[in-house]
């Protein structure tokens, strides 16, 4: 292989930070890869694996501490700016100036990089099209919906014609939709201007698009291959499971992801169960673990080799393991709040429109949650979930309609029902430089709880979570944060918990730890009214509303919006969640014609 063809060279490369609580934290530890050019390369792997640190070296942000570092041949460590020339870096959060419109966003980054005004007709014309902005070229970016802001973000970032493009995890926290439209524009490039792309990503639909894959953790690499030859790895472990008639999925994902001696990794999926069995666990072994429900072997994805390789890895350093599921005593306190409810839903909406101004973000929307139910509330970025989810909750008043959440009429009685629900949003909000005590001190103090009756909920609270009440708050882990967020949330022991998007941002055991917690409480009887972007999370619950432009446009069991997605389903919730949402914009035009920002 010649240097015309290498992209990136590194060997031995490392960088090294202060972590929060002294010492040093290896953030990249002795990597040597090699990217080929013309081709769309994946870095995977879960929060904190070292991704966002190695992409910033090679666009010459930061500088390795050892090892070398080649970059279109260029040795980046020594003329950072010669490559930085020639690469166009995305970061995770990129840097939209939201009070000038699209046009003026894309002037502004043309400037900044030196575009020629002969140039830039055709650039603009060209990103403008393949992004699908070209009508929106007046608007505001901050009047842009999530995915929007990220196409923009990508245009502006390929105003001029590089021969590396570096993305961080492009397509985190936005829709489906926007998700697969980001992709497309990505493999036009790779395809029509032979484009080099190295992208991060912690989604492994996302990677199996791409030529070659580097799997991270803790700063090294464990693995490196096509995602053929990574996916072989799983060969002849993968199988799947259908629980009896009426059975939530749910629960039997539950019983094999506890079963860690016998079971790797089990997520439902399409009504049924995907598991991975661990190497040297015979038939027998899972014929009285699956207790008579039948399973047959599958075909392995990425994703298996994936969870794998992460499991193993906790295994093999004896690492700090991945969080447990919170345990929930079943006789606890909170099934004492569906006590003298005669029945009545958990929440009931009815005609329930939210304006602002001329604008109508939620219009005319009715559903009910019942006690103890798993219920998703999905949608495109803009969509007004986020404004449902607002107004559920009691932060938002309703321009018209009636919402009724614990049995309380949310017009005259706000106070009264936020005191018998639990909020946890979907960034960190707990205060990072307090301990986990102090956290729960302080927020079980603001719900009313005192002396006694907080100690014992608090000592309660800890257990169950399996929290140190001495840590710092922000320098645990993403799911360690996120079930300190929960357990706050449930400290006053509510009858609804509402979470807005709780996964986001963390790595794919946290995330089953989180749902093994929810499904616990689910069973504890805890109704649970959840925002999610990954439509697989969405087959752990009891029924999902889809939402888009303010409208409802699907309300039912997993299965039931599969079925009216049509053959454009099949098993699969996230081809489900586009074609719903594409059949209900095909059903408004031309009456929402440049809708859906």
């Amino acid at each position: 292989m010649t240097d015309a063809v290498i992209t990136v060279a590194a060997e031995g490369l490392r960088k090294t930070f202060e972590a929060p609580g002294g010492g040093p934290l290896h953030a990249v530890n002795e990597i040597a890869m090699t990217v080929r050019a013309g081709e769309l390369t994946a870095l995977v792997g879960p929060d904190g694996a070292g991704k966002t640190t190695l992409l910033r070296m090679m666009a010459g942000l930061l500088k390795p501490d050892a090892g070398s570092l080649q970059v279109l041949g260029i040795d980046v460590t020594a003329q950072p700016q010669a490559a930085q020339d020639r690469i166009s870096y995305m970061p995770q959060r990129f840097g939209l100036y939201e009070d000038l419109s699209v046009q003026e966003n894309l002037n502004l980054y043309a400037d900044l990089h030196g575009v020629p005004q002969e140039v830039r007709r055709e650039r603009f014309a060209r990103m403008l099209a393949m992004t699908d902005l070209t009508r929106f070229t007046d608007r505001p970016a901050g009047k842009l919906s999530g995915g929007m802001k990220q196409k923009l973000g990508l245009a502006c970032t390929l105003v001029r014609s590089p021969d590396l493009l570096l993305l961080d995890e492009p397509s985190v926290g936005v829709d489906p939709l926007s998700r697969r439209d980001l992709w497309k524009i990505v493999q036009q490039l790779v395809d029509d201007e032979n484009l080099s792309v190295i992208v991060s990503t912690a989604y492994m639909d996302e990677a199996e698009r791409c030529a070659n894959v580097f799997v991270m953790h803790q700063g090294r690499l464990l693995a490196e291959g096509t995602p053929a030859a990574l996916t072989q790895k799983a060969h002849g472990l993968t199988y799947v499971a259908t629980p009896p008639p009426n059975a939530p999925a749910r629960d039997l994902q539950a019983r094999l992801i506890d079963a860690r001696e016998l079971i790797i990794d089990a997520v439902p999926k399409g009504g049924a169960v995907r598991f991975i069995r661990q190497p040297d666990v015979d038939s027998p072994a899972l014929e009285t673990l699956l207790e008579g429900i039948e399973y047959q072997p599958r075909e392995a994805e990425l994703e298996d080799t994936f969870m794998m390789m992460l499991r193993k890895h906790h295994e093999d350093e004896q690492a700090a393991p991945a969080p447990e599921a919170a345990s929930v005593d079943e006789s606890a306190g909170v099934n004492n709040a569906l006590e003298g409810t005669d029945g009545k839903p958990a929440i009931e909406v009815h005609d329930l429109v939210r304006k602002f101004g001329d604008f109508t973000a939620v219009a005319s929307t009715s559903f009910e949650v019942a006690r103890g139910e798993i219920f998703g509330l999905l949608g495109p970025n803009g969509a007004g979930k986020t404004t449902t989810f607002r107004m559920l909750c009691g932060l938002l008043p309703a321009t018209s309609g009636q919402l009724e959440v614990a049995g309380l009429n949310l017009r005259n009685a706000r106070a009264q029902a936020r005191a018998r629900i639990g909020y946890v949003s979907q960034k960190f909000a707990l205060y990072g430089n307090l301990t986990v005590l102090e956290n729960l001190e302080f927020f079980g103090g603001a719900y009313g709880l005192r002396g006694q009756a907080l100690e014992r909920r608090i000592a309660a609270t800890i257990e169950q979570f399996g929290l140190k009440p001495k840590a710092v708050s922000e320098l645990l882990p993403g799911g360690y944060k996120q079930r300190l967020a929960m357990a706050t949330g449930l400290l006053h022991e509510p009858e609804i918990l509402f979470l807005d998007e709780p996964t986001s941002g963390i790595d794919p055991l946290a995330r089953r730890a989180i749902w093994r917690t929810i499904t616990a409480l689910a069973q504890s009887g805890v109704t649970i009214i959840i925002t999610t972007h990954f439509m697989e999370e969405a087959e752990y619950c009891d029924r999902i509303a889809i939402q888009d432009a303010g409208k409802m446009l699907a309300l039912g069991t997993p299965s039931e919006v599969r079925e009216q997605a049509g053959d454009a389903a099949g098993a699969d919730m996230n081809s489900a969640f586009i074609a719903i949402v594409e059949q209900g914009r095909a059903a408004s035009r031309p009456a929402t014609e440049g809708a859906g920002a």
